[in-house]
């Protein structure tokens, strides 16, 4: 495996089962147990008054929320990605997710596109969930 030289997301104890779940490439959410309501982080439901919250397995299905193309350099790590995309996915669960889409031109990503996770195991620790158009 190549070194990585991009940033590398800050994994904490909170969010750590979701970097777990990537890197056995499963995508998971935050979701109360008691009334099913999904969250895109570790919060207490404020859908109900009993909550009861852990990390459960999603489909990894959705829809391009909002997206951006990047043609400026904020960081050298990325030269060679100019332009590039980044995109807010919603789940068919409901929660929202900052990714990129892969596998497809930039000009072809559209708001309301149907997406699937794809993972890219970018180092021996870190997995990253990105999204690809369903075909």
């Amino acid at each position: 495996m190549s070194e990585y030289k991009k940033q590398l997301p800050l994994i904490t104890a909170i969010d750590k089962p979701f970097w777990e779940a990537a890197k056995r490439h499963e995508l998971v959410a935050y979701r109360c147990l008691n009334c099913g309501t999904f969250y895109s982080h570790p919060t207490d439901c404020v859908a109900c008054d009993k909550p009861k919250m852990d990390w459960v397995r999603v489909s990894g299905k959705g829809q391009v929320f909002t997206f951006g193309i990047y043609h400026q350099l904020y960081h050298p790590a990325w030269k060679e990605d100019i332009p590039y995309n980044v995109a807010w996915v919603k789940l068919d669960e409901g929660p929202l997710l900052m990714s990129n889409i892969v596998e497809c031109k930039n000009e072809d990503i559209h708001i309301g596109m149907p997406v699937e996770v794809v993972f890219d195991d970018v180092t021996e620790e870190v997995t990253l969930p990105k999204f690809k158009p369903v075909k």
